[in-house]
């Protein structure tokens, strides 16, 4: 019986020597436990979970250097490697997951219109279903806040600055002409479709080191990675037709649209204040091949676009009008590859070719502009870990723009070349799910100028509760003058603004509320002392201004069934020294008060989509000669009602109506006056009123797809 006792005694000793003890306890970063955390060794069933107060135990019966796991939802998972006999009273500390859903991101001065970021303004459907954006991805961006309305120019405004101080890029790259041109108080368009794009990021300042030669905003818009079927999109409008189609195969894909635009037929049944002696044609076409890589995707991106008119505009220094005529051709290349190099490295790359040729009779004279202009980029992200990324790179930007300019007298040849080469370098340091810092610097060599700029930027956030945060972004900002300039003088400087912007931002169950406060500082404007930049103009960078003001921004899309709503609200103070101005004044494009208000309602019994926009701007200033003073009247305010009405005739046909300024108001955008007094001694004037006060679009759109479902409800 003894040794009975003794050989039991023996193998329990012996199995209680072959297992290990796995324990310990699991806290947060303020050393609270975390209840119900799953602890295990990795390739084994081994393993337990935390129970209230965040202790684990459980026994194993392997040996040696193992590899202990511990996860939880919200919080990194964290690996220990050692041997299993030293895994016991283990006191582990998780930190907070800051690539969750509920994380901080850095939101000041950023617009998201995108299906896949964590907090988008927009969506792409968004972008053409808005009443006043007739198909325009460039007019449903002017519904949100940082915006001028400009309505006779069409292109985008954006807190204080021209036009031109916003660049657009594709995938990345830039595009150098991206409007079609046009006759002076007829408003522009984007040359390109929102029916290939599926992401747009629109930042009104403070953008990322990675985007230069753009003084006030950047809009970046991003091709479709991958279609979900093969479809074809056929569109008939009263001012033309568009065809689409899209191929798949397993690695690949191909997504083509053209559209041609006539108004002779629509000008026939709705005049306007024109004179058309021919009427505006258009042609344009897109097409996207995609081709997955092992470890990345390459994009080719090519558009085309030619338009013609000719015509006469009222004036009143000209008895008979003024004579106008147009034709473009314009040409877009751009190839893009981003993809996985392995170890926490990724690249993004490309580059992009335009070729723009522009033919535009003015009265008796004749002017050609040819620009070939091209951009190179490359750039690297090194993910170090979840909280510290750094992303670098350097770019190429090539211009060789021409014009020759003849008339009775004058038969002369302008341009420049150019190369501007910049390289970039941006961290982003996530300290905790609610605070996170980005930092960048740029620095630009123009070739034209013999001069580097360096711009360092910085912007930070903070999450102040579940579903609020707050950012603060600051940076240094520079671009080229154009060429109205550059090709008669390249004696300037590149010219400069600061950023300063705090922002909040309140994210909760489909409402989105943000509200931004600004200030921009302007350097080194471009300065003539001519009515407009001529070959004989005294050109300097003495210029210089502001621009200050508020924005706000509301959306909900859930608050009353089937309808969806924003409301956008800028108040705008700004004044500059720059081109021909004889003192610091408000531009006349600038409106200090901008408001948008869009809804869209679906309604099942009609199987419709109605959508109303209405858009209020106070009004722009002038200079009245009658008056000794500069730019110091206002124009009447600026009032627009639209709307649209999309009906499903069958789950793939719609029937489309869209009306702008469905009440007739009468705008008025400012004022030309005669060049002489009259008798009186009075400069007599006329108004610049749109050429039309209301615009009507009628259409069919027939999609034919594999599921026989989908449609061009997201195309309107």
């Amino acid at each position: 019986m003894k040794i009975l006792t003794a050989i039991v005694l023996i193998l329990i000793s012996t199995f209680s020597f072959a297992q290990n003890i796995v324990s310990g306890k699991v806290v947060d970063n303020k050393d609270q436990p975390i209840l119900g955390v799953n602890v295990y060794l990795d390739g084994t069933y081994d393993g337990a979970t935390t129970d209230g107060e965040g202790k684990f135990y459980f026994t194993t019966e392997e040996k040696g250097i193992q590899t202990l796991i511990i996860s939880f939802l919200s919080f990194e998972t964290k690996t220990i490697i050692d041997d299993v006999s030293k895994m016991s009273n283990l006191h582990i500390k998780l930190r907070e997951n800051v690539e969750s859903l509920d994380a901080v991101i850095i939101s000041a001065g950023t617009f998201e219109a995108s299906d896949n970021s964590k907090v988008s303004v927009l969506k792409p459907l968004d972008v053409v279903t808005t009443a006043s954006a007739l198909g325009d991805f460039v007019g449903a961006l002017q519904t949100l806040p940082g915006t001028s309305n400009v309505a006779e120019d069409g292109r985008l405004f954006v807190r204080g600055g021209s036009a031109d101080e916003t660049q657009i890029f594709i995938d990345g790259i830039r595009v150098f002409t991206p409007y079609t041109p046009t006759a002076n108080n007829m408003p522009t368009r984007g040359r390109y479709s929102p029916f290939l794009f599926d992401g747009i990021t629109f930042s009104t300042g403070g953008y990322s080191s990675e985007f230069g030669q753009a003084l006030s905003s950047v809009l970046l818009l991003n091709t479709i990675d991958e279609p979900d079927q093969e479809k074809t999109d056929i569109g008939i409008m009263t001012v033309g037709a568009a065809l689409g189609n899209t191929q798949k195969w397993e690695k690949s894909s191909l997504s083509f649209n053209v559209s041609y635009v006539n108004l002779a037929p629509y000008l026939e049944i709705f005049e306007d204040r024109n004179d058309w002696e021919k009427p505006y044609q258009g042609a344009q076409g897109e097409t996207v091949f995609r081709q997955k890589l092992n470890n990345g995707i390459l994009k080719f991106y090519a558009a085309f676009d030619t338009s013609k008119f000719e015509l006469t505009q009222e004036d009143i220094n000209l008895e008979d009008g003024l004579d106008y005529k147009l034709n473009n051709n314009n040409f877009y290349l751009n190839t893009s590859y981003k993809g996985s190099l392995g170890n926490g490295w990724s690249t993004q790359t490309g580059l992009s070719y335009t070729f723009a040729d522009t033919d535009l009779g003015i009265q008796t004279s004749a002017i050609n502009d040819i620009e070939n202009s091209a951009h190179m980029k490359l750039k690297l992200r090194k993910r170090f870990n979840s909280r510290f990324k750094l992303n670098f790179g350097a770019e190429q930007f090539i211009t060789d723009f021409k014009e020759n300019y003849k008339d009775e007298i004058i038969d002369e040849t302008y341009g420049y070349t150019n190369n501007i080469t910049a390289a970039f370098a941006e961290a982003d340091l996530i300290f905790s799910k609610k605070l996170a810092l980005k930092v960048g610097l740029r620095a630009d060599y123009s070739s034209i100028f013999s001069a580097t700029d360096i711009a360092p930027r910085a912007a930070i956030a903070y999450k102040s509760s579940p579903n609020g945060q707050f950012s603060l972004a600051y940076g240094n900002f520079f671009q080229n003058p154009n060429s109205s300039v550059l090709k008669f003088n390249q004696d300037v400087k590149a010219e400069q603004t600061s950023h300063y912007i705090l922002n909040y931002q309140h994210v909760n169950d489909g409402k989105i509320f943000r509200a931004e406060i600004y200030r921009k500082d302007y350097d080194n404007l471009v300065k003539f002392d001519s009515q407009f930049e001529n070959f004989d103009s005294n050109y300097n960078s003495s210029g210089d201004g502001y621009a200050q003001g508020f924005d706000m921004f509301w959306r909900d899309n859930t608050s009353i069934k089937n309808v969806d709503y924003w409301v956008s609200y800028s108040y705008l103070d700004t004044e500059r020294d720059y081109r021909n101005f004889e003192t610091a004044a408000q531009p006349s494009y600038a409106t200090n008060h901008n408001l948008s208000l869009v809804g869209k309602y679906w309604i099942d019994r009609w199987k419709s989509q109605v959508g109303v926009s209405y858009g209020f701007s106070s009004g722009r200033p002038y200079t009245d000669p009658n008056t000794d003073k500069f730019l110091s009247e206002r124009t009447k305010s600026f009032n627009s009602l639209s709307v649209n009405w999309a009906y499903l005739l069958s789950p793939q046909k719609i029937l489309y109506f869209s009306v702008n300024n469905v009440l007739g108001l009468k705008n008025v955008n400012g004022y030309q006056y005669a060049d002489t007094p009259d008798f009186s001694g009075q400069f007599n004037r006329r108004a610049l009123t749109p050429a039309a006060d209301q615009f009507f679009v009628v259409g069919f759109f027939w999609t034919i797809s594999e599921d026989g479902k989908d449609n061009q409800l997201d195309n309107l």
